[in-house]
């Protein structure tokens, strides 16, 4: 009796009560899937190809959305390497060396003087003095001491100097200081030469009208020293025995003459004569020249 009622009494739930009942039912199967899609370990994750960051429906970003990948860093080089396909600095070349004459290397040597390397008047000869004076700057300025001037150390002077004037360029010969003449000297018209100060006076009656300095003959081939007189002049005279050139030349003695010399005005007294009175000024032994006539005395003295 007990039993029957109590299968009668299950039986005997009202339909409100059975829906009620799957409702609950329901909502707990709704919370344990709403539970899995958010721990998404098990076999209710998320299908394949799905976003953790929007729903099924909607369109909003997630602010933990993936950042952009960080590009690669650019290879370093090693320094004193050359980068591959890069063409290598071409070598300076070079604008005037020993040996050229022209007005670019009077140029130079006007300008390295206002930097204290040259301290001589210029020539326009590159010589020896400036092959040493241009050593002396490219080492002052950290450059290799070729001597000879470069593309690189010819822009380095010019950033340093200004234009040369012309009487930088071309500065008035110092009148040299005459020696007392001697004795043969002072009577008549006389060309005195003097071994000792390495001066010419041109002197008329015992006064000096002209000096110019002169040099002389090396050991091997001295210069005569006595009383002569110029017995030829020959404007454009050229050496038959050495082939060089002897411009205002006035023979004294044998082959021996007073003349102009270029190497002379080039290179000073670090050269000789083969046994010739070389004059350096040429606008003074060309004046020389027109005044000296045949016959006029020459004494070469000490």
């Amino acid at each position: 009796m007990g039993r029957r009622g109590t299968n009668s009494g299950a039986r005997g739930l009202r339909p409100t009560a059975v829906a009620a009942v799957g409702l609950i039912a329901l909502a707990t199967l709704t919370a344990g899937c709403k539970a899995e899609t958010a721990g998404a370990t098990g076999p209710t994750s998320l299908p394949v190809g799905a976003s953790p960051s929007s729903t099924e429906g909607g369109g909003r970003e997630s602010p933990t959305a993936t950042a952009p990948a960080t590009p690669p860093a650019a290879p370093s080089r090693t320094p004193g390497t050359r980068t591959p396909g890069a063409r290598p600095s071409p070598e300076p070349s070079t604008l005037m060396s020993v040996g050229d004459r022209s007005e670019r290397v009077r140029e130079l040597q006007a300008r390295l003087r206002q930097t204290g390397h040259f301290d001589r008047s210029p020539t326009g000869y590159y010589g020896t003095a400036t092959l040493a004076s241009v050593q002396s700057f490219q080492g002052k300025r950290g450059l290799p001491r070729t001597g000879r001037t470069d593309t690189v150390t010819w822009e380095r002077l010019l950033a340093m100097t200004r234009e040369p004037t012309p009487e930088e360029l071309d500065p008035p010969a110092p009148e040299p200081a005459a020696a007392k003449p001697d004795a043969r000297c002072m009577t008549g018209r006389v060309l005195c030469i003097s071994k000792n100060s390495r001066t010419l006076a041109w002197m008329i009656d015992g006064r000096v009208v002209s000096s110019m300095d002169v040099r002389f003959g090396s050991q091997y081939t001295p210069t005569r020293e006595g009383t002569f007189s110029v017995y030829w002049k020959s404007r454009h005279h050229v050496s038959t025995l050495y082939d060089t050139p002897m411009p205002y030349a006035m023979f004294f003695s044998g082959g021996q003459a007073v003349h102009y010399s270029p190497d002379f005005a080039a290179r000073g007294y670090n050269g000789a004569s083969h046994g010739c009175v070389n004059v350096r000024d040429e606008g003074k032994i060309a004046s020389l020249f027109a005044q000296v006539r045949d016959g006029d005395k020459v004494v070469v003295h000490r």
